[in-house]
């Protein structure tokens, strides 16, 4: 029973898996434009879809992961409307008659079916049409609603429990690109070794690290300008037994206390622990510790940069979605900071604007 089990979670997970990026993407950019015209997301689905439906619209209009305003979030699955609807006109104009009462040009129709041919939810996307608003499409790799929206996100099976695990992920993964890049923080991702400090191999000693003297004032200047500093750094040496945690702690307190003494702070530090042939998420240039940095500090990775002096470290920043400099060969931490808030600057990122 138990192997049927993780049969069952493998199945889920590859299909998941599957579902194209790219979709989720522009889903996310669709209703981040809408958002910032003064424009809503209006939900809807049947069954199922409707409880996802609403669940989503929710999201939105409290909040997915960041404390932030409210964003216009509807749902269309109230059961008074759908009744009234239903008894005096027919259940095939449920969300249809209501797209005719809130829909207006610049709004987002977001629709969920598994089938894909839900004769409800293609009438109202065709209504939200003809009336300017654009479509974004949840569900399975069948039927016509796909072929109707503006954004169809496909599900690549017809298992119908498999399509609502699929598009719940993904309209969570949507859910947290809109709210990061309306809301998110700007940071500054930071390598350690050779980028704030000189590197000691698998240092084990507190005293034997001293950070370079321009980076107190950079990282202050950095905090000036309103970016969270975050360092995130390979640590193998603790998982190879050549220094002990409380070592490692201890090195990073030292980082931070040099940092407070010279006017500025460091938000978060996040290390791997694991050798190389561990095969982790987290060691850069995979983005294991970018993600649980943006999740934990609200970041909005698209506003954001990553100082380093390797290609793993600029690997790994273009993986998260920043900008990338890199120090080394006579380029200091200084010059890092004057790109960055030159950078800032030009391309209007509050609060520079």
């Amino acid at each position: 029973m138990t192997d049927s089990i993780k049969e069952e979670l493998t199945r889920s997970s590859s299909i998941i898996a599957r579902i194209d990026p790219a979709s989720i993407r522009a889903a996310a950019d669709v209703l981040i434009e809408a958002f910032r015209n003064g424009n809503q997301a209006i939900f809807m689905g049947n069954g199922g879809s409707s409880a996802d439906a609403q669940h989503i619209a929710a999201e939105f209009s409290g909040r997915y992961l960041i404390d932030r305003p409210a964003l216009p979030g509807v749902c269309l699955s109230n059961i008074a409307p759908v009744t009234a609807i239903g008894n005096d006109y027919s259940f095939s104009i449920v969300f249809k008659r209501q797209i005719e009462a809130i829909c207006r040009k610049g709004d987002v129709a977001v629709c969920y079916s598994t089938s894909g041919n839900s004769e409800n939810v293609i009438l109202a996307a065709e209504e939200a049409h003809a009336r300017g608003a654009k479509v974004i499409s949840f569900s399975g790799d069948c039927g016509k609603l796909r072929e109707i929206a503006d954004v169809p996100v496909i599900i690549p099976t017809k298992e119908t429990p498999r399509v609502q695990e699929g598009y719940l992920c993904a309209s969570h993964i949507m859910c947290h690109l809109v709210e990061s890049e309306l809301f998110g923080n700007r940071a500054v991702f930071v390598d350690r070794d050779d980028t704030l400090a000189p590197n000691i191999p698998y240092c084990s000693d507190p005293d034997l690290f001293v950070p370079y003297d321009d980076v107190p004032s950079g990282i202050a200047r950095l905090n000036e300008a309103g970016f969270k500093v975050i360092v995130v750094t390979n640590q193998s040496g603790l998982g190879r037994g050549y220094f002990s945690l409380d070592t490692l702690s201890a090195i990073h307190s030292k980082l931070m206390d040099v940092v407070e003494a010279g006017g500025g702070h460091i938000d978060g530090i996040f290390y791997c622990p694991h050798r190389p042939d561990e095969d982790c998420g987290c060691r850069k240039p995979r983005i294991g510790m970018g993600l649980d940095a943006i999740r934990e500090h609200s970041v909005n990775p698209c506003r954001s940069y990553m100082v380093g002096d390797s290609d793993a470290d600029m690997e790994f920043g273009r993986r998260l979605g920043c900008r990338t400099f890199r120090v080394g060969k006579g380029v200091t931490f200084t010059d890092a900071v004057d790109f960055i808030l030159d950078d800032a600057k030009s391309r209007r990122i509050l609060p520079f604007s």
